[in-house]
């Protein structure tokens, strides 16, 4: 059986979380496509459950939550439109939860943007923190009975909730957002400190979420055509993320400065990760005949 060397396969890796597209690493690494597409699905299925048992007892004070928005095949409103649909097709939300201090993503979720996927959403950040803290979100409706459920009253929350002005002219571009004109900081449950009220420390990590996903860019053919690749793919990014880079303001990674690595992490060890996780070969040639 053949099998890419440690560092082709951590090559692969980085790349994948550095912005290329998964034809763009076949080009790069002289991989073929369905190699590049295994790795990133066993990398995914690891990194999940790595974060999934590492990624606890968090001692935060301020978590901050929001959503970023993609697609998967297709627009929602084109999905009705499809040839061949997919499962999953339409448009697809990653909601993440963002320590304001270590800036450690300690929760991350992908599926739609309604009350259910807030409660699920919700209900992990809870299970991952080890004390009580101050939660700020957007004005998203969802996210209200979600906090409620998972943190009923130990909890301090509030919502930054943002006043947009007039649509953009046609001058500015189809693309371009509305003005912000304003915020209000409205105190949902517990006592917020209002001097900490905002969200942006986890919509910029969120922007370099999309700068770092080829799958998030907008405007191009680089989004995910199947809903199973693009979780995979937030997982691989976000054990990366909080693993693997040192971030510039705390000059180490935010898994170090949050108590939940004791060492900066490569890629390599990400890749040893995921051969450790994969099912041993059997026999060539063995099988297991099938019970009708």
């Amino acid at each position: 059986m053949n099998k890419l060397p440690l560092a082709k396969r951590a090559q692969i890796l980085t790349l994948l979380c550095e912005g290329s597209s998964m034809r763009s690493v076949e080009r790069i690494t002289g991989c073929s496509i369905n190699t590049v597409s295994k790795l990133l699905v066993d990398a995914g299925k690891a990194c999940a459950t790595f974060h999934d048992e590492q990624v606890r007892n968090v001692k935060a004070k301020r978590i901050q939550c929001d959503d970023i928005w993609s697609f998967t095949a297709a627009k929602q409103k084109n999905v009705a439109g499809m040839k061949a649909p997919v499962d999953g097709a339409g448009d697809t939300w990653t909601w993440t939860a963002l320590d304001a201090d270590t800036k450690l993503i300690v929760s991350h979720f992908v599926g739609g943007r309604d009350g259910e996927c807030a409660k699920w959403f919700m209900d992990d950040v809870a299970s991952r923190l080890a004390n009580r803290v101050q939660m700020t979100t957007d004005g998203h409706k969802a996210y209200l009975e979600a906090v409620e459920g998972a943190f009923g009253a130990d909890i301090d929350y509030a919502m930054l909730v943002k006043i947009y002005g007039a649509s953009p002219d046609s001058a500015k571009g189809r693309y371009s957002p509305a003005d912000c004109t304003g915020i209000k900081k409205n105190r949902i449950e517990g006592e917020p400190d209002l001097a900490h009220v905002s969200t942006s420390y986890v919509e910029r990590a969120n922007l370099t979420m999309r700068m770092h996903n080829r799958r998030f860019t907008r405007l191009t053919n680089a989004f995910s055509k199947k809903f199973e690749n693009h979780a995979h793919m937030v997982a691989l990014y976000a054990v990366c993320y909080n693993f693997c880079r040192i971030h510039k303001s705390l000059r180490v990674s935010p898994a170090m400065a949050a108590g939940v690595a004791d060492r900066l992490w490569s890629m390599e060890d990400v890749a040893e990760m995921v051969e450790a996780g994969l099912p041993k070969p059997g026999k060539r040639g063995s099988y297991k005949k099938a019970v009708g």
